[in-house]
């Protein structure tokens, strides 16, 4: 259908990006899954491309944009080619924008080129073995130093997404022991310093070309330059950005229904049984016919997102309604394209096999479906 959503300048990046991945990521993908990483070169070659920072200052290397519809292109055209290694939406939807809030000017000039360039690769460090969704709840801590002049950070995240890679980790810490969640801050941690240790690359179902690893912090020492934004106004920080966070993974997964369901119906199309295409057969016809409409609903549904977080109209519940129910239809769709492959949707070299494993994760991270309902409830009232 026709996205009125896009002008002819989103649809001139959208060809560059396709021309992109085709050409530096799609064909290695495959060895990076089997090497549990992506190379280092896919995040240069993207930052020669314009592809990081799209809304970082343009005079540090970035975009210079403020249209979010860049980083839908870039999330699409990836999820259409079922590249996830290099977590470009991670950077872009989720990173850039606590470092575009909180950086002070010195910070801007120390790490944007690098993190343009892809010279420098940043995660965000969150979640521990003992908080997820309940950050209030962390325990990683760091206590000022007087005599050194530096946080003494120390604490165990986990499921850390590029925490293999990362030069550049914003760690979210406890300043103040006493202060519930005004007592949060955001420190920045450089790859170097001492204390700072990285455990096994994380053995998952799926995602596996992207690196996920569990972060350790025993007394490393961060100075106040790296302390990102005001000492204690962290849980605002990370509050603000949620909306376009969650609002980012229903980009990727409304994509990912149009993918399913373009696999599902080419399989539909050209295997046969008992003489004729099995489309053909009433109930996998009734079967296309469902996934058809549920992914044009998303499709709709997600769209009118973008267009009201581009307006600033965004609320969270929303956010909450896109993230929770585009993911569960992409588990529905891609389930519903397995059974259909039959015994070759289940084998790895079937991209419908590998969008199955690589799927089931969409309804955990970023809150889950859990979370999201209960944020929503809350907004009605109950």
């Amino acid at each position: 259908m026709t996205r009125e959503l896009f002008d002819d300048e989103h649809e001139a990046f959208r060809d560059t990006v396709g021309t992109f991945l085709d050409k530096e990521i799609v064909p290695h993908h495959a060895q990076w899954e089997a090497d549990g990483i992506v190379a280092r070169e896919a995040w240069s070659k993207a930052g020669a491309q314009g592809l990081l920072g799209l809304q970082l200052h343009e005079e540090l290397g970035g975009g210079g944009t403020t249209d979010f519809r860049y980083n839908v292109v870039l999330n699409e055209e990836m999820t259409r080619r079922g590249v996830y290694g290099p977590a470009y939406p991670l950077f872009n939807d989720m990173i850039v924008p606590y470092l575009l809030a909180s950086a002070d000017d010195e910070q801007k000039r120390r790490w944007f080129p690098g993190l343009c360039s892809g010279e420098l690769i940043a995660a965000i460090a969150m979640t521990e073995p003992g908080a997820g969704s309940d950050l209030q709840g962390i325990r990683t801590t760091a206590r000022w130093d007087e005599q050194t002049g530096c946080y003494v950070l120390n604490g165990q995240k986990t499921f850390i997404s590029n925490g293999i890679l990362a030069d550049l980790v914003i760690v979210v810490a406890r300043t103040d022991p006493d202060a519930g969640h005004q007592g949060i801050s955001l420190l920045m941690v450089e790859r170097g310093m001492e204390g700072f240790e990285r455990g096994r690359n994380l053995d998952k179902i799926g995602q596996h070309a992207q690196d996920t690893a569990e972060l350790f912090f025993d007394d490393v020492r961060v100075p106040r330059e790296n302390l990102l934004g005001e000492e204690g106004a962290g849980f605002g920080y990370l509050m603000t950005n949620l909306s376009q966070e969650r609002l980012s993974i229903g980009v990727s997964a409304a994509a990912a229904c149009e993918q399913v369901l373009g696999l599902t119906l080419d399989y539909a199309k050209d295997r046969t049984a008992f003489g004729r295409p099995i489309g053909r057969f009433q109930h996998n016809r009734f079967v296309l016919a469902e996934m058809a409409t549920d992914a044009h609903v998303c499709r709709v549904f997600i769209d009118d997102c973008i267009a009201r977080h581009l307006r600033g109209e965004l609320d969270a519940a929303t956010a909450s309604m896109a993230k929770w129910w585009t993911t569960e239809l992409q588990l529905k769709l891609v389930d519903q394209g397995v059974q259909m492959h039959g015994g070759y949707g289940y084998m790895r070299e079937y991209p419908i096999a590998r969008a199955y494993v690589n799927s089931r994760v969409q309804t955990i991270y970023g809150g889950t479906t859990e979370i999201q309902k209960e944020i929503i409830g809350r907004s009605l009232g109950v």
